[in-house]
């Protein structure tokens, strides 16, 4: 008798796993309709796979952005970690996914958070030249300031593992724009002035002498 009661709870457990699972399977895809239909049918929206990522960071990480909008007005965390400490948020700040940037922005994302280098969204954006994210990020709040675990700011970043370009110079006009501080040192108390004079980036350079650098 026991185990014809068990059986039902058993069936109706993997059932809900395999929706689960579906619901991964259809973020990673960007399949946004039948991400509404798992949702609809109950699976869990916050599911993980065996990475710690939910739906909402499969779809994140291959820029699905239907797909992020269907998790995201769904009530998706845009907050939650995986197991490399990446967040929806944190990993479309840095990689430029700026339409899921500002979806989690506007749905309450932390702007506070530190990915697992110590850094904030800002700072990979900055490194990246996503121009118009950095100045997304700095619109809503971020600290231009922030120094991570190697002792870098996003400024920093922009110089020292840039290539001086046209991009990466907007983007040290941008953060510049955005209140950042030129003269906050690496922990070798180099300036971001200093490294654009070394790498002989000197668009760069004037461009920070000119935010007040020294």
């Amino acid at each position: 008798m026991a185990g014809k009661l068990l059986l039902p709870l058993l069936l109706t457990a993997c059932a809900a796993q395999a929706d689960e699972t579906a619901l991964l399977r259809a973020a990673a895809r960007g399949d946004a309709a039948a991400v509404r239909s798992e949702i609809a049918a109950g699976s869990l929206i916050e599911a993980r796979n065996d990475k710690g990522e939910t739906a909402l960071m499969l779809a994140t990480r291959a820029n699905h952005v239907e797909a992020a909008r269907a998790l995201i007005e769904a009530g998706a965390d845009v907050n939650a970690r995986d197991a490399i400490e990446d967040t929806p948020y944190l990993y479309a700040g840095a990689r430029g996914h700026q339409e899921i940037l500002l979806m989690t922005l506007e749905r309450g994302a932390d702007l506070a958070d530190l990915n697992r280098f110590g850094g904030t969204a800002l700072i990979p954006a900055a490194e990246r030249g996503h121009v118009e994210t950095v100045r997304i990020l700095l619109r809503a709040g971020v600290d231009p300031d922030h120094v991570n675990n190697l002792g870098w700011t996003a400024l920093m970043e922009a110089v020292v593992l840039g290539d001086g370009g046209a991009r990466q110079q907007q983007v040290v006009a941008a953060l510049l724009d955005g209140g950042a501080d030129p003269d906050i040192p690496d922990f070798d108390g180099v300036t971001p002035l200093q490294h654009a004079r070394r790498m002989g980036f000197r668009a760069m350079a004037e461009l920070i002498a000119k935010g007040g650098g020294r």
